[in-house]
């Protein structure tokens, strides 16, 4: 585990349209992850196919694609111990009818089709996922912090 580990997390166009945008940047800035990289987009479908590629087979591809596509995302890096298993912890279950409450999916969605958040599954897909949201690369700075969160 390094303190120095990225994931990248995305708000849906329905985390975005519910206004959930500042409480799940609070959650994560809380929890004690840096963010060093963040912007809104409104992807292309072309760019939702390369993102989601590994899933281009399944029935629900072509309705994910669209409903991606039909309003503005948050794309955000965190970096931090254990980045991407915790931030999958922290959103929760893909299916928020089986996320603990208190993760971000428990507290704010009910179907799966709408469940505010995507997180990298793997530190590989991490990195893959971050290159293709943010070719230009992401922010490095000291956080001052960083004493009071990591041994």
């Amino acid at each position: 585990m390094s303190v120095s580990e990225r994931t990248y997390i995305m708000i849906k166009p329905d985390g975005v349209q519910r206004a959930l945008v500042g409480k799940i940047i609070q959650r994560f800035e809380e929890r004690g992850f840096k963010l060093v990289a963040m912007k809104l987009v409104h992807a292309s479908v072309e760019h939702l196919e390369k993102h989601y590629g590994d899933l281009a087979g399944k029935p629900f591809f072509p309705g994910l694609v669209k409903y991606m596509a039909s309003g503005p995302v948050v794309a955000m890096v965190w970096q931090g111990l254990d980045a991407v298993k915790t931030g999958r912890s922290m959103l929760g279950a893909t299916n928020p009818l089986a996320s603990a409450p208190g993760s971000i999916r428990g507290d704010f969605a009910l179907a799966v089709g709408r469940n505010i958040c995507h997180g990298s599954d793997s530190v590989e897909n991490a990195e893959k996922e971050i290159k293709l949201w943010f070719p230009e690369g992401v922010v490095q700075y000291t956080n001052v912090n960083e004493q009071w969160i990591f041994e």
